[in-house]
């Protein structure tokens, strides 16, 4: 895998080892980021968030296109080591770590101002993460949000609204907001 755009574009990073973890494919990550730059106008001094985040190929893009802080959320040991080892070999300034679950965030200081998830498929992970991000305030009306799952998943995500749905390969992208949020 490497970095599509930014200051790190065409540098490699590396998934964790086995198969617990899948990382979202590059041409998959290049139409997502496509589609956030739309709406976002750009990344520079964006506050994100990395969840289900593995090798944190998602976060690491963001930060490359000129984020300015993205929180990291695994809790699987072998992704945290990976992610932390793309983080030291990148020297990514603002990323910070979480090796634990996303369901066990507590509540937020402030709202994020883009939330990028890739929950494992099939699961219906993102729908009761988004439930919970919501009520402890990570998510807020200017939030973006972006959900991964496997193309043939339905995304329950209520108290949201879909700005768009778009499938590429296996995956399934799904740009979010808050209900009332537009």
């Amino acid at each position: 895998m490497r970095i599509i755009a930014g200051e790190w574009r065409g540098r490699k990073i590396k998934a964790p080892a086995g198969d617990t973890t899948r990382p979202t494919a590059d041409r998959t990550r290049e139409t997502l980021f496509s589609m956030l730059n739309s709406r976002l106008g750009g990344f520079e001094e964006l506050s994100v968030m990395d969840l289900f985040a593995g090798s944190g190929a998602l976060g690491l893009e963001a930060l490359s296109r000129g984020a300015a802080r993205c929180v990291f959320v695994e809790q699987d040991r072998d992704a945290v080591n990976a992610l932390q080892g793309n983080i030291a070999a990148l020297g990514a300034k603002g990323a910070d770590v979480k090796a634990q679950s996303v369901l066990f965030l507590g509540v937020a200081p402030k709202p994020h101002d883009l939330i990028m998830m890739d929950p494992p498929y099939d699961t219906g992970a993102g729908g009761v993460a988004l439930d919970k991000l919501k009520r402890q305030g990570w998510i807020g009306p200017a939030t973006w949000v972006s959900v991964e799952t496997a193309r043939t998943e339905d995304l329950l995500a209520k108290g949201f609204e879909v700005d768009t749905v778009r499938n590429v390969g296996k995956a399934k992208l799904h740009i979010l907001r808050l209900a009332g949020s537009s």
